[in-house]
């Protein structure tokens, strides 16, 4: 009997080596990795500059020193990632959660600095930010947010894609000091955000003074062909939460701000035992090194296409809502709960997820080749096409 607290419903599979996008479970059976440990393994498994420069950060015996001390690994870091997302201010901690919870603290000091004694945020229907007491408040989910009333006040929420009930919540709500928004919702089923949509908010923003918030836990870091979605429609947000594929597999996380929220924190204001430590650190530079070596940004975008053009073509039809997504994020929809897929694609020695009860996500390695894509189609396809039939003949 294990005794891990019973709070996922795990499959029964463990997966003991990995290489590339493949992993291997405890029978030595082989599997296609089209999930990368929920978008966190960005560059596979094994690969050999991630693994030297983590083996040497460990081998030099310093892994933890603590944030009382000047960290080299956290300012080549901290400077690859203001590059990468053109803001100013890089916190780093240990999670999206953490990352989120961050830009929440934030928001609030902005708005209390604006003389505003209750600051509100505007967050999403369908929004998935986390799970701790703020962070479930703000996610829009009744399932995460069950069981743990009273939830935090000082969020409002609005339909994805509906830049009219923005408008509204602006006209009629004074004490709003942010938007918060996973520009592609992960959790909520691969739902796309319109690049007019987040101009328009952007613009509103700007007219409103107040904080754009770009969720990019899961959609950042190349997936989507550029490194974060906000680019796509081309400005620069307020704060960018990030996690997940930051480390490639090493917990980290990273809240980044500039414009209208550079500087609204201090010293003293928030803290994080393990943020930023100097292995996570090696995870994150090595991490942004490659993607930009190896041209995985441009890889994802190609890759990403053949599996969305195939599963379209292969799928289309009855029962299939909608195939839709960005680079290396991508949904299936269908007209019924599917959470029975996932076992059959493990059979089938293909690894997925299936989020919002109807809707199968994939987020592969962004080292996936198009050979591998087209076989995540060929082993995917034909699993969904005869679920479907079998509903239909049940």
């Amino acid at each position: 009997m294990s005794h891990v607290m019973n709070t996922y419903a795990r499959q029964s599979v463990a997966f003991v080596r990995g290489e590339g996008v493949w992993l291997w479970d405890e029978e030595g059976r082989k599997y296609l990795d089209a999930l990368a440990g929920i978008a966190v393994n960005t560059l596979g498994y094994g690969h050999p500059k991630f693994t030297r420069a983590l083996s040497a950060r460990i081998a030099s015996g310093v892994i933890h020193t603590s944030n009382l001390w000047r960290i080299p690994d956290q300012e080549a870091a901290a400077d690859r990632v203001a590059e990468i997302t053109g803001l100013e201010e890089v916190f780093f901690c240990n999670s999206g959660l953490e990352a989120n919870e961050c830009a929440i603290k934030l928001a609030r000091k902005y708005g209390h600095e604006r003389g505003i004694a209750e600051p509100a945020i505007v967050v999403m229907e369908k929004a998935f930010h986390g799970r701790s007491l703020a962070t479930l408040s703000a996610t829009g989910s009744r399932k995460v947010q069950a069981g743990f009333e009273p939830l935090v006040s000082g969020f409002v929420r609005v339909p994805l894609n509906d830049l009219e009930a923005v408008c509204q919540v602006a006209e009629h709500n004074k004490n709003v000091v942010a938007v918060f928004i996973e520009p592609i919702q992960g959790e909520g089923g691969i739902n796309v955000s319109r690049l007019e949509y987040l101009r328009g908010l952007y613009e509103l923003c700007q007219r409103k003074q107040w904080l754009f918030m770009s969720d990019e836990v899961q959609c950042g870091l190349g997936r989507t062909g550029k490194w974060f979605v906000y680019q796509h429609a081309g400005f620069l947000p307020d704060v960018v939460p990030l996690a997940k594929g930051l480390g490639s597999g090493i917990p980290v996380g990273a809240c980044v701000v500039g414009g209208r929220a550079k500087g609204v924190f201090k010293p003293g204001n928030h803290g994080s035992t393990f943020g930023g430590n100097p292995l996570a650190m090696t995870a994150v530079r090595t991490t942004i090194d490659v993607i930009k070596e190896d041209g995985l940004m441009q890889n994802a975008e190609r890759v990403g296409a053949v599996i969305r053009n195939g599963l379209a073509e292969a799928c289309g039809g009855p029962g299939v809502t909608e195939v839709r997504g960005m680079g290396l994020m991508i949904g299936v929809e269908l007209d019924r709960a599917c959470g029975d897929l996932v076992r059959e694609a493990l059979a089938a020695g293909l690894v997925i997820n299936v989020t919002a009860d109807n809707v199968v996500r994939m987020l592969p390695p962004l080292v996936m080749n198009e050979a591998e894509g087209r076989m995540v189609v060929e082993r995917l396809a034909p699993l969904v096409k005869r679920f479907l039939e079998k509903r239909v003949a049940a």
